[in-house]
C-alpha cells in the first residue's frame, strides 16, 4: 500500500492510492503499472500484492485487456404502462377541452391513477398547449367550492334573531364604544375607507381581533362564519385576512398621532385616568426581507444588530394601559423619541 508517512494524504487522494475495493485495488495497480510505467516490484509493494502474484495479475490482464473494472450503470424502461394504457384516452378529454386536473378525475373513477403532472407531460408530447382561462360555464359540471359572501355593510341584516358564537365577551364593550362618538374619531382622523367597509367597521373588526387575544390578522380565517364577530364589526360577515392587511397598510401613519389624542380625549370621558407615569421601550421587529433601506437597530435579546423595524411604545405604568407607539423611527430619531412623546402626552 501507498506509505502514508511519506505524504500526508487528503481524502480524495486516499480513495485512489488506498483503494478498499479489490476490483479497484486491481485497476489502480495495473494503471500504475501500464499506464505510468512504474516498475512492477514498486507497484506490487505499493498495492499489498508479492511480486509473483502481481506478474500473474498482469499476466491474465494482457491475455484480456477488455475484462470490466466498472459496473455499467442500469438505464430505466423506454416505456410508461400506465400512461401507454390511457394515452388515447387522455388526448379525447383534452379535445374535449378537459384540463389536466379534470383528465386526472375521470380516469380516477374509471379505475386509473394518473397524477395531473403526468397528464401534462404527456399532453406536452403530444404537442397540446395549456388550456386558456376557462369562464364556469365552460368547465365540466362538477362538484365546486361555494363561494363565500363577501362582505358589505349595505347587505347587514340587522332583523331580531337568535344567533351562537363563541365571541359573546366581546359585546361587554358594546356599550364603552356606544358612549363614545367612535365613529366621529376616526373621520377626524381621516382614516381611509369603502362604500363596502366604510373606516368605523373596519376599524372594530381589527379591534374585535385584538379584544379576543388573535396575535395576527391571519388568525382571522379560522373564525370568518362566526355571526356574533361580524355583527359585533357591523358587517354581514367578517373580512378576511387579506382585507385587513391591506386595510392596515392603507392607514396613513401621520393618522395614528391623531386617532390617539382622540381616542384617550374620549376614553377620559368614562372615567379612565389620565396617566403620569409610563413604561417606555424601544423594540426591534426584526426584517428578513431583501430591502437595503432597512437599517440595523440594536436588538438587545440577541446582544447584536440585525435588520428590523424600530418601533416606539409606552405605556401606563399603574392601569397597563397602551397609550402611544411610534414604528416609523429611525436610529438617528431614537434620541428624540422620547421628547416628542412628552410633547405629545402633553
Amino acid at each position: 500500500m501507498f506509505n502514508s508517512k511519506q505524504k500526508q494524504l487528503t481524502e480524495p487522494e486516499r480513495v485512489f492510492l488506498e483503494p478498499a475495493n479489490p476490483t479497484h485495488r486491481q485497476y489502480e495497480a495495473l494503471r500504475a503499472y501500464f499506464v505510468e510505467g512504474l516498475p512492477s516490484q514498486e507497484v506490487a509493494r505499493r498495492f499489498g500484492y508479492t511480486p509473483g502474484s502481481f506478474r500473474v495479475l498482469c499476466h491474465q490482464f494482457r491475455q484480456n485487456p477488455q475484462r470490466p473494472f466498472f459496473i455499467l450503470p442500469q438505464k430505466g424502461p423506454h416505456r410508461a404502462p400506465k400512461r401507454d394504457l390511457v394515452h388515447d384516452h387522455v388526448i379525447a378529454l383534452r379535445k374535449q377541452n378537459f384540463s389536466i386536473y379534470d383528465i386526472s378525475e375521470v380516469l380516477k373513477t374509471e379505475g386509473h391513477t394518473l397524477s395531473p403532472v403526468a397528464v401534462s407531460l404527456l399532453l406536452k408530447e403530444e404537442g397540446f398547449a395549456r388550456l386558456p382561462r376557462r369562464y364556469d360555464d365552460e368547465r365540466p359540471d362538477t362538484p365546486r367550492p361555494t363561494a363565500a359572501p363577501v362582505a358589505d355593510v349595505r347587505r347587514l341584516d340587522l332583523k331580531p334573531r337568535q344567533l351562537r358564537t363563541k365571541f359573546g365577551g366581546l359585546w361587554l364593550f358594546v356599550p364603552y364604544l356606544a358612549a363614545i362618538p367612535f365613529d366621529d374619531l376616526l373621520d377626524k382622523a381621516d382614516l381611509p375607507g369603502s362604500s363596502k367597509i366604510p373606516a368605523a367597521q373596519a376599524m372594530r373588526a381589527l379591534l374585535a381581533l385584538k379584544l379576543f387575544g388573535n396575535a395576527r390578522h391571519s388568525h382571522v380565517m379560522s373564525d370568518v362564519f362566526d355571526e356574533g364577530l361580524a355583527l359585533f364589526a357591523g358587517l354581514n360577515v367578517m373580512p378576511k385576512r387579506a382585507v385587513l392587511t391591506e386595510y392596515s397598510c392603507r392607514i396613513d401613519p401621520t393618522c395614528s398621532p391623531t386617532l390617539m389624542r382622540l381616542w384617550h380625549d374620549a376614553v377620559g370621558v368614562l372615567g379612565l385616568k389620565q396617566g403620569t407615569s409610563f413604561d417606555l421601550d424601544f423594540h426591534t421587529i426584526p426584517f428578513h426581507g431583501d430591502d437595503a433601506l432597512v437599517q440595523k437597530p440594536y436588538v438587545s435579546k440577541r446582544s447584536r444588530r440585525q435588520k428590523g423595524i424600530l418601533a416606539f411604545l409606552a405605556h401606563d405604568a399603574d392601569t397597563r394601559v397602551f397609550c402611544y407607539a411610534n414604528g416609523q423611527l429611525r436610529k438617528e430619531e431614537q434620541n428624540d423619541a422620547i421628547l416628542q412623546f412628552i410633547a405629545y402626552w402633553q
